[in-house]
C-alpha cells in the first residue's frame, strides 16, 4: 500500500511512532532511535502528511526518501524541514535496521499570536525539497541538540503561563541558526551554484531563441524552477545570496535587456516589442521598462 497517513496532532504523531501520549499537545521532541516502527514495516512503503511543522535530522541508517546526494558538504548530518500540509514520501522500510537522528515537531497553535507566526513565513527552507536539505558539521548538530535539549527539558517539567513564551523563543533561535546554516551552505556550493545561474540565463536565452512566449506569454519563475529541477524558493534563496535579486528581477532584467536591444535595433513600435516579448499587455511592459530604466520605451530610443 502506498495511501497517505494524515497526522494532525501530536498525540497521533506518537502513537503512530510507538511513544506514550506527548507531555505537551503541541511541541515534541522525538529521538528516532526509540521509534516503533512494527506498524509501517507491514508497508513496503507510505506517504505521510502532518498538520505541523517538523525538523528532523536523518540518521545514517534511515529508510529512504528520496533523497539527493549530489551537493554533500558534510557526513555528520542532513536536516530536514517541513511545513503544515506538505507529504513526504518514505520507502524501504528495513525492520532489521537501526534508526537513528532526531525530530522536533510543533503545531501551529503554539505560535499563533507570537513573533514567530509571522516570521516563520520568512524561512523558504520549509519549502524546499528533501534534495535541497542543510548538511550540518558536527558543531553546528551540536548547538541545534543543545537548544532540543532546553525545549525538551521546558515541556517536560514547566508546563506554566510562561511556556509558550520560552518554547517559541527556543524555536526562533533553532530556525535563526538554521538560516545562518543555510547561508554557509549557499556558500560552499558555489561553484554549483554559478552553474545553475548560467543554465537559468541559458533557459531564458533557448525561450526566446524558439519564441516559445509567443504562445506560452514570459516565462515564470515556476518554469525556471521546473526546467533547473530545483524548488522556486531554493532557487530565488540562491539567486539572492549570489546576485543579491530574486528570481523574478532576474526575469524582468533578462525582459528589459531584450528590449533594449529591440527598441535600438528596430523601428518596432513598443506596442509590438512587448507583444514579441510575450506581454500580455503593452501598458505593463511600458510600466516595468520605465520601474527599471527610468524611462519609458521611447525615451530610451530617442536618447540612444
Amino acid at each position: 500500500m502506498n495511501d497517505i497517513i494524515k497526522i494532525d496532532s501530536i498525540s497521533k504523531l506518537h502513537q503512530l511512532m510507538g511513544f506514550p501520549k506527548p507531555n505537551h499537545p503541541l511541541i515534541s521532541v522525538v529521538d528516532f532511535s526509540k521509534i516503533d516502527l512494527s506498524e509501517l514495516e507491514k508497508r513496503e512503503s507510505y506517504k505521510t502528511t502532518f498538520d505541523f511543522y517538523s525538523i528532523s535530522l536523518k540518521g545514517e541508517n534511515e529508510c529512504s526518501i528520496k533523497y539527493g546526494r549530489e551537493y554533500y558538504d558534510f557526513e555528520e548530518g542532513v536536516l530536514l524541514f517541513s511545513a503544515p500540509g506538505q507529504i513526504i514520501n518514505y520507502e524501504e522500510i528495513d525492520e532489521e535496521a537501526e534508526y537513528s537522528g532526531w525530530g522536533i515537531f510543533f503545531h501551529p497553535d503554539l505560535i499563533r499570536g507570537t513573533f514567530l507566526n509571522s516570521k516563520i513565513k520568512e524561512y523558504n527552507f520549509f519549502h524546499y525539497s528533501v534534495y535541497e536539505a542543510l548538511h550540518i558539521s558536527q558543531s553546528e548538530k551540536d548547538m541545534l541538540e543543545s537548544i532540543l535539549t532546553k525545549v525538551k527539558k521546558e515541556y517536560e517539567n514547566n508546563i506554566d503561563q510562561f511556556s509558550q513564551e520560552v518554547l517559541v523563543s527556543h524555536l526562533g533561535l533553532i530556525l535563526s541558526y538554521s538560516q545562518r546554516f543555510y547561508g554557509r551552505q549557499f556558500i560552499t556550493r558555489k561553484k554549483q551554484n554559478i552553474e545553475i545561474i548560467h543554465k537559468l540565463q541559458n533557459i531564458l536565452t533557448t525561450y526566446y531563441e524558439e519564441e516559445i512566449q509567443l504562445q506560452s506569454g514570459i516565462p515564470t519563475v515556476k518554469l525556471l524552477s521546473e526546467e533547473l529541477n530545483i524548488t522556486s524558493n531554493y532557487l530565488t534563496d540562491l539567486l539572492k545570496q549570489e546576485t543579491g535579486k530574486n528570481t523574478q528581477e532576474h526575469i524582468h532584467l533578462y525582459l528589459i535587456d531584450k528590449a533594449k536591444d529591440m527598441l535600438v535595433a528596430s523601428n518596432k513600435s513598443a506596442s509590438e516589442i512587448a507583444y514579441e516579448l510575450g506581454f500580455e499587455y503593452s501598458q505593463y511592459f511600458s510600466r516595468l521598462f520605465k520601474a527599471k530604466t527610468g524611462m519609458t520605451p521611447n525615451e530610451f530610443r530617442s536618447v540612444n
